[in-house]
């Protein structure tokens, strides 16, 4: 049996004093093929855990049903990691913010309005109960009380920053202990006097996030807690990115000068990101300090290791401060992936949304509208239709509480864009024989941090004609599940489609190997490769290009399927090239570093 203690202020392993060098790779943003390569990366850097999330909406994703396999196979991760001799500490609480969609959270408990989130709601923990149930039990085998990797389990995850329900972690502490963790627990928050004392409890270690001021962060730390040891539980060495904004990068030489601080001041660490990896599908979040802010699919985190694998000169400085410190690497670097560019495809095949929504889904009546997760739906987009009786001249239509963008159609033809940064009413003319309105809403992550963490996705409110609010609306749900695209009907060539369609087309491959997908001339929209969804892409930038590892090709004829919501270039035409293209980039200021000020913390 191997445990890590407290003992004196320090990490105990075994009875002798150890210290955790972590990295933070999450399983369910990398493909399993490739899990062994980025540990095997981790474990040459010197590190000797890694720590990860573990995000309830990707284990059940619809209420009831859990899924365990693929991607979501944690337990195969964790064992893994065993036998390359790393340890690892999971951070399976309900909620994990990671710039993952709703923070982690399902998006089907929305459909109950009266349910609170994150505290001592008897109906809130019901749910967590039943899902923990189900996942715990896979974890306490791995626990290394029986034999496995896992040190420490987290408690909840930055609570401070949202809430002060003592009764609600406590709660959260005693399942985990009743379900058999016997291991050290944690909670870990910012460097605040609110943070620390909204997010800890008596009894629980302690621990603490930032990404620079070392000596001010632990002298606050100390102020709550003194004889905890120092654990950095996130070291921000980068950041994430937004639509519409530059990417985020950080010097390497201070991500080095800020370890070396941290490791002088006798503190343990945890690197995040050591490997960001990819916000597939729909699972990327958003932000809301003043807006809303989506979070681009990339989820690269300007770490040490890229999105798709390589090491950057961040992984050299701190390869060379660990160095400094005696620490050296556990194993040699693995052979190099391959990438490949394999040129243009042309999507020749087109299927209009307009013409396929009975394939698509079942249209559902009712006099008003409500969001989708009314529906039962999670994901995707969303399509509200009425009638407008008409004559209307020189009126205003105005789109209450969209989220989060809409594309709006009268007869058709399209009436402009309302956006939830930018709720501007449209100009709105309606012939006596009236016009049927057709409002396609987009859900582009729901908020994943702070105090607007309840995010519904469709409309909210309704849909007005200056005072006037429109009812008799068909509804139908569009998650657009890669089930449902296998039925779509594609036509070969034929005019183009201005509004929202699908594209296909196909590429031969011979040689595997990484590549990305750059979609210039495209506008917004989505990708899939061969059923499976690659996640976003949109000219507003930074991100350019969208990664598909190798795993996800085969040999032979592999098919490439685009949702693209405003038309197509004068071309069809994507590109496969071996090379990314984050976009501009800017430099990280301090208030992405720390919580300067508690109110302006991100």
């Amino acid at each position: 049996m191997t445990l890590l203690e407290i003992k004196d202020g320090q990490y105990v392993l075994d009875g002798q004093p150890f210290r955790i060098l972590s990295g933070a790779i999450h399983y369910f943003r990398v493909v399993p093929e490739y899990w062994k390569d980025r540990l095997q990366k981790l474990k040459a850097c010197g590190f000797n855990t890694v720590e990860t999330y573990i995000p309830w909406n990707f284990h059940e994703p619809k209420e009831g049903e859990f899924v365990f396999d693929g991607m979501a196979d944690v337990a195969s991760f964790i064992q893994l990691a065993h036998e390359m001799g790393l340890y690892v500490i999971v951070r399976p609480s309900p909620y994990i913010c990671a710039e993952w969609e709703f923070g982690g959270l399902p998006a089907w408990l929305l459909q109950n309005s009266d349910m609170g989130l994150r505290c001592y709601d008897p109906a809130y923990l019901a749910k967590v109960d039943r899902y923990y149930d189900v996942l715990i039990p896979k974890l306490v085998p791995l626990l290394s009380t029986n034999g496995g990797p896992i040190l420490a389990v987290q408690v909840e995850n930055e609570y401070g920053s949202f809430g002060n329900d003592t009764s609600y972690l406590e709660y959260l502490r005693d399942g985990l202990v009743a379900r058999g963790v016997d291991v050290l627990l944690f909670t870990s928050d910012g460097p605040t006097d609110e943070m620390l004392i909204g997010g800890t409890i008596d009894g629980v270690h302690a621990t603490v996030n930032f990404g620079s001021r070392v000596a001010e962060s632990f002298a606050k730390f100390r102020e709550h807690r003194e004889h905890d040891p120092l654990m950095v539980m996130e070291y921000w060495n980068g950041w994430f990115d937004h639509w519409m904004e530059p990417h985020h990068v950080r010097e390497a030489s201070d991500v080095g000068q800020v370890l070396d601080d941290m490791l002088k001041a006798g503190s343990s660490i945890n690197m995040y990101m050591f490997h960001g990896g990819t916000n597939f599908g729909f699972y990327n979040g958003a932000n809301h300090p003043e807006k809303y802010e989506p979070t681009v699919t990339s989820y690269d985190y300007d770490a040490m290791l890229t999105e798709w694998g390589d090491l950057t000169s961040k992984y050299e400085a701190v390869r060379e401060v660990f160095e400094k410190h005696g620490i050296k690497p556990g194993c040699s670097l693995p052979d190099p992936i391959s990438k490949c560019t394999y040129g243009q495809v042309t999507l020749s095949e087109c299927s209009p949304l307009f013409d396929e929504l009975d394939t698509l889904s079942t249209p559902v009546k009712q006099a008003y509208i409500q969001p989708m997760e009314k529906f039962g739906q999670s994901y995707g987009f969303i399509l509200y239709s009425t009638w407008v009786k008409g004559p209307r001249k020189g009126q205003k239509l105005y789109i209450q509480d969209v989220r989060d963008r809409a594309q709006v159609f009268l007869d058709g033809k399209l009436l402009g864009v309302v956006e939830r940064w930018n709720p501007q009413p449209l100009d709105i003319s309606v012939s006596k024989e009236g016009a049927r309105l057709d409002i396609l809403v987009e859900n582009m992550g729901r908020v994943n941090y702070g105090p607007f963490l309840r995010d519904p996705k469709g409309i909210m409110e309704g849909v007005r004609v200056d005072n006037q609010f429109q009812y008799g609306w068909t509804i139908r749900t569009l998650p657009l599940e890669p089930a449902s695209l296998s039925e779509l009907s594609f036509t070969e060539g034929g005019e183009q489609v201005q509004g929202p369609a699908f594209y296909r087309g196909y590429v031969d491959v011979e040689r595997i190997g990484d590549t990305f997908l750059r979609v210039d001339g495209w506008k917004k929209g989505v990708a899939w490769v061969n059923g499976f969804n690659l996640g976003r892409y949109w000219e507003a930038g930074p991100q350019q290009a969208l990664y598909i590892p190798g795993p996800l090709l085969h040999k032979g004829r592999n098919e490439i399927i685009l949702f693209e919501l405003h038309g197509t270039p004068e071309e069809a035409i994507i590109t496969l090239v071996d090379q990314p293209d984050l976009g501009s980039t800017a430099l990280l200021d301090e208030r992405h570093l720390n919580f300067v000020v508690e109110d302006e913390s991100v």
